[in-house]
């Protein structure tokens, strides 16, 4: 469990949409505010468990968000699903292979292993290379428990729908992380009871196919009551201060940059 780790925490990497926030060309309150807060790179937390690093997606912003909050060690990545703001960032573990001289594991579906494969087909391509490609061990999971070597923890699966897709959440101790989904069927909502800490996708207030709303996921968190929510996914339609302000009590939104300490962490 979680209080095995001296130190744990959750570090959001990014709690911004495909496009991210600021968008490319946009002028909106939100793209235009001054709140650092309102800056969101594309979607992927950090698990800081003890020694261990484990990485949730990499997003096509991964490269500056590992050197903007300082990550010297990835021990294992998992993948929610294959979409292009979730994987595109594959490439830029290589330096993490070269200092930790080692393969680095991954964990996914097999729908987004396959889509990996494709993607990235000169990572997996054995024909002799001048160039350094990443150094990768795959391994498929269905909703069976992640055991990443040398990791005290098992990491649950949790299923997801988003839109017609299927996604994949994390259950890790008393924490979840769940992003990009429109619903969470009954037999998942039942795997995310009893948590102290839990992630919700919250694109904006306006229905959307793909995603939840914020309204959808006050409703979830009202059901579930986790101790503390966070909500993550979030559009430019959303401007930090004001709707931050509006939340109940234990409801929050995510943003770059923040840490939540976890386990014993969060009693300290």
């Amino acid at each position: 469990m979680l209080g095995e780790f001296e130190h744990a925490s959750i570090l959001v990497l990014g709690s911004g949409t495909s496009v991210g926030v600021p968008m490319v060309g946009c002028r909106c309150k939100v793209c235009a505010s001054d709140d650092l807060r309102d800056k969101r790179l594309r979607p992927s937390v950090l698990l800081r468990l003890g020694e261990h690093r484990v990485l949730i997606d990499t997003s096509p912003d991964f490269r500056y968000q590992a050197l903007r909050f300082a990550i010297d060690r990835i021990d294992a990545i998992l993948y929610t699903h294959s979409h292009a703001d979730h994987i595109l960032g594959l490439d830029d573990v290589r330096p993490f292979n070269f200092m930790q001289k080692r393969e680095i594991p991954i964990y996914a579906s097999a729908a987004s292993l396959h889509v990996i494969r494709r993607t990235f087909q000169y990572v997996f391509d054995d024909s002799p290379s001048e160039s350094s490609r990443p150094r990768l061990s795959l391994h498929c999971f269905e909703e069976e428990p992640i055991r990443i070597p040398g990791l005290a923890l098992d990491i649950l699966p949790v299923r997801a729908f988003h839109g017609k897709g299927l996604v994949y959440g994390f259950r890790f101790g008393d924490c979840a992380y769940m992003t990009d989904h429109s619903e969470i069927p009954l037999e998942s909502l039942n795997l995310l009871s009893h948590l102290d800490v839990l992630f919700l996708d919250a694109l904006r207030h306006n229905p959307h196919p793909t995603h939840s709303t914020v309204e959808a996921s006050l409703k979830t968190v009202e059901l579930l009551r986790p101790k503390r929510a966070f909500f993550t996914h979030i559009s430019h339609d959303l401007l930090h201060a004001s709707l931050e302000a509006r939340l109940p009590p234990g409801v929050h939104l995510a943003y770059d940059g923040l840490e939540i300490p976890i386990g014993r962490s969060a009693a300290e």
